[in-house]
């Protein structure tokens, strides 16, 4: 029987790849080598393009999308400057392991090292900070390069992958089967899908020799990485933590990883901690680390004194007792396998009670230690200008609801959400192994780009904020009911402070004059409100969220409350 052909380009090819892969948007910045991709996506009701102003917000964007859901987010650029804009967005996704899809587009292949305009070599820019990096030359090569590159990016330790497609490749016109159409892309139902989503357990000697540790340690703490909150193991966490009446803390990667309403939870460590968590661990004989990899971020540069017995569980063994060899007793395996099994092992044991009371004892202790601490942190000025930054933090929690997203920006927002209770796990997300400046603005409208019905807050340095003004626009033209809080310190505001430990009053490159930033996102016709104290903070959000439109707050910090001494805070 005769089968039926139809003429497509390659940009329609790539667009009926990512539809079949479920993508819904792609932000981004058209270019002329992107116009077949571009003329492809109008045709196609199902996929949005989201315009953003510069491409290192479509890559924050996009990897956004991967850490509330899980799947790829897909961000395009141009060749040349448009492509090496997203690099920064890309990083953070890298280093905080991120589903992301890049697609760049280049000169036609005939061209290529004939210093043709804006040449790049997207690939070899693209390598060392992607899972995985592909150039497609022909049109026939589409199909399956998209496939792979969603499947690479979500399989694993989820991460970004650049396809770079030659714009001959993307405007080429080919003949393929009618009813092949829809059908090249990943099925996320097909077995062959699912076998590449699979939870390795760890070895079951392994197991049972893990267990032994846990089962003999008298001061057990349970510390989650970013890894618990990629395979969704926070629950599991923390049912192993209450077996174990052991505390928990988490890296500030994965600090929404956990309520920390929870009896049993005790906020981030990190380079600039607490000095809560800083207690649970000093006081512990045993560590079990879940999908945590003991980085510089978490470890304070591995000056950190942790326990003599170090359980680490992780997919990747790459990293298992990497950086504390002597002490690491290793687990590989995925973290929601690998706690289910560790929880059957436990509750297997003939003596399971073995140290519990010493056990309850030290976390009733710790439990106490908890609500002082948080006493303490509560205990905040509301009505004095400028507001403490605490103030900020605790004015905000008050007013927005449980399940709002939080998207925070590096540096001192960042630092100061160490304060802040994550009230239902999933809802906070900020950059942490890369810092990248500029990620809260565009991650907030991706957020809310996904999920319309769900509140959404930007918490934004100014600093990081003048490096993403023009996603004002971007978020009037979406129509995006985001609330935007910039914590304004008139400067680089964790620079200065360092500096102002190290070298005394001897500032330099940290200052900013005195800008109205509330007078500038009205100029954007984003309705703005100023706030000197905690409790005019609270009224603006309060006002912004009522009005179902967007709104910023341009909320006005002491400087001087320096998050590098805080008495709280452990840096």
């Amino acid at each position: 029987m005769a089968t039926s052909t139809v003429t497509v380009t390659g940009g329609q090819l790539v667009v009926e790849a990512l539809r079949a892969c479920q993508v819904r948007q792609v932000f981004g910045i058209p270019g002329g080598q992107t116009l077949a991709l571009m003329d492809a996506i109008y045709d196609d009701p199902t996929i949005e393009f989201v315009t953003t102003r510069h491409e290192g917000a479509a890559a924050c964007m996009a990897d956004a999308v991967g850490r509330l859901t899980g799947s790829v987010g897909v961000c395009l650029a141009t060749t040349g400057p448009g492509a090496t804009n997203l690099l920064t967005g890309v990083g953070g996704a890298f280093r905080d392991s991120s589903p992301v899809l890049v697609i760049t587009c280049n000169n036609r292949t005939v061209d290529l090292g004939r210093d043709d305009a804006q040449a790049a070599d997207h690939v070899a820019i693209f390598r060392p900070l992607t899972k995985w990096a592909t150039y497609v030359g022909e049109p026939a090569a589409i199909p399956r390069a998209v496939r792979e590159a969603v499947i690479r990016a979500t399989s694993g330790c989820p991460g970004p992958v650049l396809v770079d497609f030659a714009r001959n490749a993307l405007e080429a016109r080919v003949e393929i089967d009618a009813g092949d159409l829809g059908t090249r892309g990943v099925d996320n139902t097909s077995r062959g899908f699912r076998a590449r989503r699979q939870r390795p357990h760890a070895d079951p000697e392994v197991i049972s020799g893990a267990a032994a540790l846990l089962h003999g340690a008298r001061s057990p703490v349970v510390w989650v990485g970013n890894g618990v909150q990629l395979s969704g193991a926070g629950s599991a966490a923390l049912e192993l933590a209450e077996m174990l009446h052991a505390p928990v803390i988490t890296t500030f990667n994965s600090l929404g990883a956990v309520e920390t309403g929870h009896p049993n939870v005790f906020g981030p460590l990190s380079r600039m901690g607490t000095t809560l968590s800083r207690q649970v661990i000093d006081d512990s004989d045993l560590l079990l680390a879940v999908g945590n990899s003991l980085n510089a971020i978490s470890t304070s540069r591995w000056q950190l004194d942790l326990p003599d017995t170090i359980i680490q569980v992780d997919a990747d063994p790459n990293v298992l007792g990497t950086n504390y060899p002597d002490q690491t007793f290793s687990v590989c395996g995925d973290a929601l396998a690998v706690l289910g099994q560790l929880k059957a092992a436990l509750a297997a044991a003939a003596d399971g009670a073995a140290h519990a009371v010493d056990r309850a004892t030290r976390l009733q202790q710790l439990v106490a230690a908890k609500a002082l601490w948080w006493s303490e942190a509560n205990t905040v000025d509301m009505i004095s200008a400028p507001m403490a930054p605490t103030a900020l933090v605790k004015a905000l929690r008050q007013e927005i609801p449980a399940d709002a997203v939080l998207a925070v920006d590096a540096g001192n927002p960042g630092v100061w959400t160490h304060f802040w209770h994550v009230e239902r796990a999933g809802s906070y997300i900020k950059p942490v192994g890369f810092g990248n400046m500029g990620f809260a603005v565009p991650a907030a409208i991706a957020a809310k780009i996904i999920s319309p019905e769900r509140p959404v807050v930007a918490l934004v340095g100014d600093g990081a904020l003048g490096m993403t003004m023009g996603e004002l626009e971007t978020v009037v033209r979406e129509e995006l009911a985001v609330c935007i809080v910039v914590v304004n310190d008139r400067g680089y505001g964790n620079i200065r402070q360092e500096e102002l430990v190290h070298y005394g009053d001897r500032l330099i490159g940290v200052d900013f004059v005195d800008v109205d930033y509330a007078a500038v996102a009205r100029g954007f016709g984003i309705a703005s409100h100023r706030a000197e104290t905690g409790e005019e903070l609270a009224l603006a959000v309060r006002a912004i969220f009522a009005s179902g439109a967007p709104g910023l707050v341009d909320a006005r910090i002491d400087p001087a409350v320096n998050a590098w001494t805080h008495p709280l805070l452990v840096p």
